[in-house]
């Protein structure tokens, strides 16, 4: 299996992947498919110029699909480790979603278990 490495800031969001992650239908695909129970939230990580290039990889790679309802758009899902924590990296699949954003999942909230705060800059290693 071959790996990615991507690095950038810690940014709050506008709460939209806490929407998605409570839905029924997700939070179930998640747990199916990343085997864990997902927190209700994403870490938020805006990318430094070389892992938005990077980045682009992900939209072609061959993720473990999140299969929508109606009304939803797909997505991908890559197990990704920070550190020695396990999570997985969300990657909508909605025309023009910016490429220098990574949306980070986890059994719990990333910001606290990491002492994470907004600008803080990360690395997170994504499996593909």
């Amino acid at each position: 299996m071959k790996t990615l490495e991507f690095s950038g800031t810690v940014f709050s969001g506008r709460s939209e992947g806490q929407k998605f992650i409570k839905l029924p239908w997700v939070k179930r695909q998640i747990q199916e498919k990343m085997g864990f129970n997902p927190y209700p939230g994403t870490l938020n990580l805006r990318l430094f110029e070389e892992s938005a290039e990077r980045r682009k990889l992900l939209v072609s790679a061959e993720g473990m699909r999140i299969c929508p309802t109606e009304g939803y758009c797909n997505g991908l899902l890559f197990k990704a480790r920070i550190g020695d924590l396990e999570c997985a990296v969300v990657v909508p699949q909605v025309e023009g979603y910016t490429l220098d954003v990574l949306e980070v999942i986890a059994s719990v909230n990333l910001k606290e278990k990491l002492g994470l705060r907004d600008g803080d800059e990360i690395t997170i290693t994504v499996h593909v």
